[in-house]
Formats: C-alpha cells, structure tokens, sequence
C-alpha cells in the first residue's frame, strides 16, 4: 500500500509543472497547485505583499506535496475512508475539490447505502463508505473510478472550453480520462472506439 506521501508525489508527477490556460477555472497552476489555493492560504512566497502568478511560479515540488497532504488528504480527512480508496479520492479532492466526495456520495447511494451528497467526509459517509467496501472490496475502487470517468465526460458535455482535457487534438483520450483510468483496472478502460463514440456528439 502506497503512503500518503507516495501517492501526493505521483499527483505532482501528474499534474506537470507552470500553466496558465485561460480556458482553466483554476487559473495559474504549479505542480497542481492553484493561484486561488495559494491565497486561500496566504502564501505570499515572494514576500511582496500580494500573492500573483509570481508566487505561483515560485511553488516547489516539496511545498505542492505539502500543501496537497494538509489541505486535500488530512483537511477534509481522506485518511478516514477505506484505505483501496484513499488514493484515487485524493487524487481526485486535487483535480475537482469536494466533487470528490461527492461523487463517492453518489455511488454509494447508487449501491442503496443512504448518504447525504454535501462534499463532507462525516460519521455517515465513513461508516456507508466501509458498508460499502466489506460488500464489494473487489469493485468499489473501479466503480469509483468508473463514476470519476463519467464526471469528467459530463463536465466536457455541459463545458466546451473543458473538452481539451477529455479529448486530445486527434480525438483520442485527453488527460482527465487517461487519469481517472490509471485508478480503473484494464479490463474496465474504454477502447479508443468507446471513448469516440462516447464523444461523437461533441463535434
């Protein structure tokens, strides 16, 4: 079982280094990390009084790996769900925030265990999430990771401009879908004649 650490690292091997995409709600990113996150925090690494993009370039490898362990794995108590879980949630709490969990929400009502969808790691979802791993320990991480898949699709059907990220230029499969799979088994992966077809209507 990978360590918190371990997984953080891989999220910043997978996030990459400075962007600034305009069609990116998050803004200016370092190693995953956003400008937003940077001020909700105060981070001021430049010591200028402001925090800006300057700041953003500034963010180390270390200080995302830090950052992502406080703030998206122990802040909003990833540690407390199943442990199979707890690498792709993570992932996911970096990439989209509390969609994270609420996707989670979903499947396990889905499953028919009765959870709020609010986005907050409670009693509830804690104890629904372990319901649910003991019934199906070999296909929750797949089904959530399946759920996460359709999230992203969804997404790109109601956002244009987000398209870019569930479908490369040459209409195979962008880098949202390509990660949310690196947490499904192979035999549950789309072929490149699903995910076109999955698409199609996109244009």
């Amino acid at each position: 079982m990978q360590s918190v650490q371990d997984i953080a690292r891989d999220i910043v091997q997978r996030e990459g280094g400075f962007v600034d995409d305009p069609n990116d709600p998050g803004g200016a990113t370092n190693h995953g990390v956003t400008i937003h996150t940077l001020r909700r925090l105060g981070l001021d690494l430049t010591g200028d009084g402001r925090v800006d993009v300057v700041d953003v370039r500034r963010i180390s490898r270390a200080q995302a790996i830090d950052i992502f362990i406080r703030e998206y794995f122990e802040a909003p108590g990833i540690g407390r769900l199943p442990a199979p879980l707890q690498a792709t949630v993570f992932d996911m709490q970096v990439n989209a925030g509390s969609h994270a969990v609420k996707i989670l929400q979903r499947l396990l009502n889905r499953m028919r265990i009765a959870v709020a969808v609010d986005g907050i790691i409670g009693p509830q979802t804690v104890a629904a999430a372990g319901r649910a791993m003991a019934a199906a320990p070999l296909h929750l991480v797949d089904a959530y990771g399946i759920a996460r898949r359709n999230y992203y699709y969804a997404l790109a059907d109601t956002r244009p401009a987000s398209r870019r990220y569930a479908r490369k230029r040459d209409g195979g499969k962008g880098g949202w879908i390509t990660r949310a799979e690196s947490f499904i088994a192979p035999r549950y992966h789309l072929t490149n004649a699903q995910h076109r077809e999955r698409i199609a209507a996109w244009g």
